[in-house]
């Protein structure tokens, strides 16, 4: 199944041809000067088109540098904003696509039309439409995959990141593009730009880096240290721009989870162990008190609405209400002791917390503070995860996921719960989890995807169905947490639609911009300079596979080419000599590098034998360029026993 993002429904199948020849002739005006307002004026509709860096500093765009792409679309007779709508947007190197279909150099429309057929290999430098599924392995690595592109209903990796330990939980940073990871058993976070899902560096987060949670303002990371000793068990701090650690509280004993205060100026630290939640003013990461909330406070979640912090402990069977002004516990509700999670709902009307020893669900009510409604759900209920219309909860004991609509919360009411059958196996089966979530809410309104960590596979659920819609399984890997890292541009004020990118190269960029009503493909013009400091770590090679085979057999000795080209002029590099490939089986047995001979023209061959069936995944690095293994993107091949058949299921990432 081909899903389908916010603009996905732009000109695909047999409409693509119609929709772009429909734009093609409306015309394309005359492109402004690179980083100036640029205009289009067509169909009745105005649209301004600006690529401006973030840093107010800067006086134009840089490789390296962020940079806020905004497209200002009005009504052409009446100077209204036109909001609500889904434009399209893409940014790609000006002239990069060359002979990939046997053709001559594609036209910035041409290279859109490829974009939206989701051909494999084919993509522009930055998409503004897209999102993707990130996956947290069992191994110390992470999977990345394109929902929006399959093969032969198998989904494609877009991208693996190898990491020192494996994760615990981590964080999605929008205006960074970043993702940050816990390893626990590294005593560090990993740090992996969501542009291209590269790891960037480890930063040392203290002992046991564990839970990591981003403060509202996202100035500072706040990571939980579950170390043994008590000097060291608290909370690190690390500046979340400069990757900087800020500070570190001891704050006492246990497990810790982490909340705020909206206005990021107070941080709630819960103890575990001590039976207490730490307050510590922000400003200065010093402790201002620590409050008992009970024997073995296990999560904590903050209502803007009401401004109270809520509390649940396991042990004692209660909810601790804390005022979030006076910071001190104002009310303590009784449940039954084996309460677990507690989120507060997307609106803050109410919080649920499971009591994975009673499978109930309770409800509170944040306006009265009260615990207002019992939900019966079976099998150990662990896990909670909010879209805008449902809570997902996750059980121990079961492969069902159980869906309480929102609209049914409250006093006097009778929650509706329906269930859904996300794999074949009970999460417990999988032996030790992460405490990162299982479950995550996609972009699209009313969408989630829900991990089976037994066997891996992940599976994507729309509202109102009575099923998954689709599954994903990457090969060689046993996903155990999913989280969403959204690339789409967003509406930030009536009609005007932006999004931000880290420029990845100086150079020349087409900007495609497309509307679906009235239909519109048009391709601004940007250009990004040089840093002169930053040159020297800039990748010197664009790495392209060339017609590599999706399955082959086993026992078979395949030669595979690439070929290798400049990043800035998009010609090919001929002459390296040290070109060289690593493959191996999944997950990682049968380790062997080769060296790679030029064919000519910038195209290199490697000589691969898959010895066996199974998933191989094939690295490509440059030493005299310090392109490592871990720079360049990958390609798989699914070797299958003689008599097999064989399906697409490879790609590149």
């Amino acid at each position: 199944m081909k899903m389908k993002a916010k603009t996905g429904s732009f000109c695909l199948g047999a409409a693509l041809a119609l929709c772009l020849g429909t734009a093609v002739a409306a015309g394309q005006g005359a492109p402004g000067k690179a980083g100036d307002e640029q205009r289009l004026a067509r169909h009745g509709v105005v649209v301004d088109f600006s690529a401006k860096p973030v840093d107010s500093a800067q006086h134009e765009l840089m490789e390296g540098s962020f940079a806020e792409l905004r497209f200002k679309i009005v009504d052409e007779a009446s100077g209204q904003p036109l909001k609500g709508i889904a434009p399209g947007a893409w940014m790609d190197m000006a002239q990069v696509i060359q002979n990939r279909e046997g053709g001559e150099q594609k036209s910035c429309k041409d290279k859109v039309a490829l974009y939206l057929r989701g051909a494999v290999g084919i993509r522009p430098m930055l998409d503004l439409n897209s999102y993707f599924v990130v996956l947290m392995n069992r191994d110390a690595s992470i999977s990345v995959v394109d929902p929006l592109i399959t093969m032969a209903g198998t989904t494609s990796t877009y991208a693996t990141t190898p990491m020192k330990r494996p994760g615990a939980d981590w964080v999605n940073h929008q205006n960074t593009r970043r993702l940050f990871v816990t390893m626990p058993r590294a005593n560090e976070v990993a740090v992996i730009e969501t542009d291209n899902f590269k790891l960037e560096r480890y930063v040392p987060a203290g002992k046991e880096p564990t839970r990591i949670v981003l403060q509202p303002d996202q100035h500072y990371l706040w990571v939980g240290n579950n170390a043994a000793d008590a000097k060291s068990s608290g909370v690190t701090v690390i500046d979340a721009t400069n990757l900087k650690p800020a500070g570190f509280v001891a704050t006492g004993a246990g497990h810790h989870e982490i909340a705020f205060s909206p206005d990021s100026r107070l941080a709630f630290v819960s103890n575990r162990d001590s039976g207490t939640v730490s307050v510590i003013d922000v400003a200065s990461r010093s402790k201002l008190k620590d409050i008992k909330s009970g024997a073995a406070p296990l999560a904590l979640g903050y209502s803007a609405l009401s401004r109270m912090l809520y509390v649940s402990d396991g042990k004692d069977g209660t909810v601790a209400v804390i005022d979030g002004a006076k910071l001190e516990v104002v009310k303590r509700l009784s449940a039954k002791p084996g309460l677990g999670p507690l989120k507060i709902t997307p609106d803050g009307r109410y919080a649920l917390t499971v009591n994975t020893a009673e499978n109930l669900v309770y409800v509170l009510d944040t306006a009265s503070n009260e615990l207002v409604q019992q939900i019966a759900i079976n099998a150990q209920p662990y896990q909670i995860a909010y879209s805008e219309t449902y809570a997902y909860v996750r059980s121990l004991g079961s492969e069902q996921v159980s869906m309480i609509n929102l609209s049914t919360l409250g006093k006097g009411k009778s929650a509706s719960v329906q269930k859904i059958a996300t794999g074949t196996s009970a999460p417990k089966l999988a032996g030790d989890l992460p405490i990162a979530d299982s479950m995550a809410s996609a972009v699209e309104e009313g969408t989630v995807f829900v991990v089976d960590p037994v066997d891996g596979t992940t599976y994507y659920y729309r509202e109102g169905m009575n099923a998954p819609s689709s599954n994903y399984r990457v090969y060689g890997s046993s996903a155990r947490a999913v989280t969403v890292v959204d690339r789409s541009i967003k509406e930030v004020e009536p009609g005007v639609y932006a999004g931000r990118v880290r420029i990845p190269v100086a150079g020349k960029y087409d900007v495609a911009f497309m509307l679906e009503s009235p239909q519109i493909l048009h391709c601004f013009t940007a250009e990004a300079k040089a840093d002169p400091l930053h040159a020297k770590d800039q990748d010197q090679a664009v790495l392209e596979f060339e017609h590599w085979p999706h399955t082959a057999k086993a026992g078979e000795a395949l030669k595979l080419r690439f070929r290798l080209r400049d990043p800035a002029t998009g010609k090919p590099k001929a002459g390296v000599k040290d070109a060289q490939a690593m493959y191996y089986l999944a997950p990682g047995s049968q380790r062997t590098q080769v060296a790679a001979r030029e064919i000519g023209g910038g195209v290199y061959e490697i000589e691969v034998k898959l010895a066996q069936p199974g998933a191989y995944y094939v690295y490509v690095a440059v030493p005299s360029m310090k392109l490592g293994f871990d720079k360049l993107p990958f390609f798989s091949v699914r070797a299958v026993a003689p008599g097999e058949k064989q399906s697409a299921v490879a790609r590149a990432g």
